[in-house]
C-alpha cells in the first residue's frame, strides 16, 4: 500500500505505543493485522504522517495477514484541511493495495444535513462547519446565515468534488472484523448489534461510556476524546485522541487481542478551543 500526499509534512513525529493493561484478553481478528484510525478532523498533517507508518508497518507482513485499515469517520470540519483530507480518504479507497473501509462519522452526518436541507442544519457551522467551508473556499457567512443559507449551500455543492460527495454519501455506520465492531461513536447498551439505531452509531455518548457494558464484540470507536492516551477497556477501545485540539492522531494495530497504538503527534502543541459535546 502506498499512500497518496502532497509532500512530506514537517513538524510531526509518530511514535509506537503499547496499549496499557486491562484491554481485550482472548478477542480475535481472524488471522488479520488491523488498522484503526481515529478521528482526523481535518488535520491532513497528522494523517500524512500516520498513513506513512501504516504503510511502513505493513510492508513488514506476510500475505497471510491481510491488513485491513479502517477509518472510523469525522474526517472534516474542526481541523484546517478537510477537503485535503477527503481527496486523501477517495484515492485511497480507489489505490490502496489493502483493503480499506470507511466509516461515517457524526460530522459526516451533519455536512450531508447541511447540503440536503441547510436551513435544518445551521448549528453544524458552530460545530466545525466554518472551517469546511473555508477548505473548499467557500466564504464563511456573517451573522445573515439564516438569510443566505441556500446560498451557501449552493457555493459548497459548486466546489465539492463529485467523487468527495459520492464518498460521504457511500459512508456505512459499521464494520466487523473477527471479535471486533467498529463504530463511529459506540452502541446502546442492551441492543443486539444487528438492531442498532444509526443516530446511536453517530452520536452516542454518555449511555455508552459510563458503565462497563459487555457488547457481543470488542466496541472500536472514535467520537469521544482523551488527550494523548487512548481509552482501552476489556470491552470497547476509544481511539480518538482530539486531533484538531491536542495534535495527536491516532491508530490502533489489532492482531487478535494484541494492542498497539501509532501515533502522529505534532511537534509544537496545538491550539484550539475546547471540545463540544458534539465532537
Amino acid at each position: 500500500m502506498t499512500a497518496h500526499t502532497d509532500g512530506p509534512s514537517r513538524g510531526v513525529e509518530v511514535v509506537r505505543r503499547a496499549a496499557p493493561a486491562g484491554g481485550p484478553t482472548s478477542a480475535k481478528t481472524g488471522g488479520r493485522v488491523v488498522y484503526a484510525v481515529g478521528d482526523v478532523h481535518g488535520r491532513y498533517d497528522l494523517l500524512v504522517e500516520l498513513l506513512e507508518a501504516i504503510v511502513a508497518d505493513v510492508a513488514t507482513l506476510a500475505p497471510a495477514d491481510k491488513p485491513l485499515l479502517i477509518f472510523v469517520g469525522d474526517y472534516v470540519d474542526r481541523g484546517p484541511a478537510s477537503a485535503k483530507v477527503v481527496s486523501t480518504l477517495v484515492w485511497l479507497s480507489r489505490h490502496a493495495t489493502v483493503e480499506v473501509a470507511f466509516l461515517r462519522g457524526n460530522h459526516e452526518e451533519m455536512l450531508l444535513t447541511f447540503l440536503a436541507e441547510p436551513d435544518k442544519a445551521l448549528p453544524w457551522l458552530q460545530f466545525g462547519g466554518a472551517e469546511t467551508l473555508a477548505a473548499y473556499d467557500v466564504a464563511v457567512p456573517g451573522d445573515d446565515l439564516a438569510e443566505r443559507c441556500w446560498a451557501v449551500r449552493d457555493a459548497l455543492m459548486d466546489r465539492l468534488p463529485a467523487s468527495h460527495l459520492q464518498f460521504l454519501r457511500a459512508l456505512p455506520t459499521q464494520v466487523t472484523c473477527g471479535d471486533y465492531v467498529f463504530v463511529h461513536a459506540g452502541l446502546r447498551p442492551g441492543v443486539p448489534l444487528a438492531r442498532q439505531d444509526e443516530d446511536d452509531l453517530l452520536w452516542i455518548r454518555d449511555e455508552f461510556l459510563e458503565g462497563e457494558y459487555r457488547f457481543e464484540k470488542i466496541v472500536v470507536h472514535g467520537h469521544s476524546w482523551t488527550d494523548d492516551m487512548p481509552e482501552v477497556t476489556r470491552y470497547r477501545i476509544g481511539i480518538d485522541t482530539g486531533a484538531y485540539a491536542t495534535g495527536v492522531l491516532t491508530a490502533v494495530r489489532l492482531a487478535d487481542s494484541t494492542v498497539e497504538f501509532l501515533q502522529a503527534r505534532a511537534c509544537a502543541p496545538t491550539s484550539a478551543p475546547a471540545a463540544t459535546p458534539v465532537a
